[in-house]
């Protein structure tokens, strides 16, 4: 069945995590991507402290299913001729080097668009090409420092908490990705290619609006929550259950907050002044904290979110990673043979997040050893096929 992207093709010279995630989500929507890398390798294939896995760490596996590899010296003139073709024959070309050396490469927009006028250009950086701070050095935690993003996790006094994945990573790729398919369907309309700037910061602010926005809207920033939801009200918190887990409620509709009272029958909150509105809630949160706390310590975590679930009342179980994987459908994750790790065992990979039919994203071929696809690509750029 054809995917969306069939027929695209991506000449990939990212590296690490922002870009390569990015042309990972358009290979699983069908695109081709050619991943051009040093003759040393992405950095990511020897990632981690184990050295078991080097040259196809899980970090590498996480963003680069179903591409071709070719090692390329980009200093070196028939090398650079070969990219060259790559990039004369491709739809997209991205990158994330610092600002500025790209083109020192030989491999800047306006050298690209000789080769090819209606190519779509995308760059990934730190904090963007032009401004300020084009040539700061940046990587995942430092954007979620400069961004704000730290100061918006745990309660108010806490210390500055990191968000416990590269968060600003996958969510700048996935921010480029979107980019480069509205300039493929641009240039479906007018024929003409486009320069896009992606940067972590600009990203990473674009995906804090509910935080960012009431900011500009109010000048007051958001306070410091901690595990209560974005309403503040007390009835969208944790709460640790009988078996020492924790569940997340996330009553903050009226009629929500109404069917939760008669489901555990306690009706005297709504008659209550200090909890029958949403403010007064808020006002004695508290109050309404200790006494959700009381009825949920009675029941074991997996019960409530059974329970209340099937009662349309917002719960959910805390679950570390692996357990929430085995709540993931068909569709959610990718299952493929990856040559050369320690077990030799088929590993499972997540797919893009969501499906669609006809075009189903996903791919059954492994990540690429490191110039895996040397042969196969020379010989197809001197057959002189598209």
């Amino acid at each position: 069945m054809t995917q969306p992207l069939a027929g695209i093709r991506v000449a990939d010279f990212s590296h690490v995590m922002a870009g390569p995630f990015a042309s990972h989500l358009l290979r699983l929507m069908g695109a081709e991507v050619i991943k051009i890398e040093s003759h040393k390798g992405d950095q990511f294939r020897n990632y981690g402290a184990d050295r078991r896995f080097d040259g196809m760490s899980p970090a590498f596996i996480a963003a680069n299913v179903g591409k071709k590899s070719i090692a390329l010296d980009l200093k070196d003139p028939a090398e650079q001729a070969i990219a060259r073709k790559i990039v004369q024959r491709s739809d997209v070309l991205l990158e994330n080097f610092r600002p500025g050396v790209i083109a020192r490469l030989g491999f800047g927009y306006d050298a690209v668009r000789e080769l090819k006028p209606d190519i779509v250009f995308c760059s990934v950086s730190g904090y963007g090409q032009q401004g300020a701070q084009r040539d700061w050095p940046a990587i995942d935690n430092i954007v979620q420092a400069t961004s704000g993003m730290m100061m918006l996790s745990g309660a108010e006094g806490d210390p500055p908490v990191r968000i416990g994945f590269p968060v600003v990573d996958t969510l700048t790729g996935q921010t480029a990705a979107v980019a480069v398919l509205g300039a493929l369907l641009q240039r479906e309309r007018t024929g003409q290619g486009a320069y896009i700037d992606v940067s972590m910061l600009d990203a990473s602010l674009a995906f804090m609006t509910s935080a960012l926005t009431p900011y500009l809207v109010t000048g007051q920033s958001l306070k410091r929550l901690g595990n209560t939801g974005y309403s503040g009200l007390p009835t969208a918190a944790l709460f640790t259950t009988r078996d020492d887990r924790h569940i997340s409620l996330g009553v903050v509709q009226e009629n929500q907050f109404v069917a939760l009272c008669r489901h555990l029958g306690c009706e005297r909150w709504l008659e209550d002044p200090r909890f029958a509105a949403p403010d007064a809630r808020r006002a004695n949160f508290d109050a309404m904290f200790t006494e959700l706390e009381k009825v949920f310590k009675t029941r074991d975590a997996h019960e409530w979110e059974r329970e209340l679930s099937a009662a349309n009342i917002p719960c959910g179980m805390i679950r570390h990673v692996g357990e929430a994987a085995q709540l993931c459908g068909p569709q959610a994750l990718l299952n493929m043979d990856i040559a050369g790790l320690p077990d030799g065992e088929a590993v499972a990979v997540p797919n893009v997040g969501f499906g669609m039919q006809p075009g189903m994203p996903g791919t059954s071929d492994p990540p690429p050893r490191l110039d895996e696809n040397r042969e196969e690509i020379l010989e197809w750029l001197a057959s002189g096929e598209e």
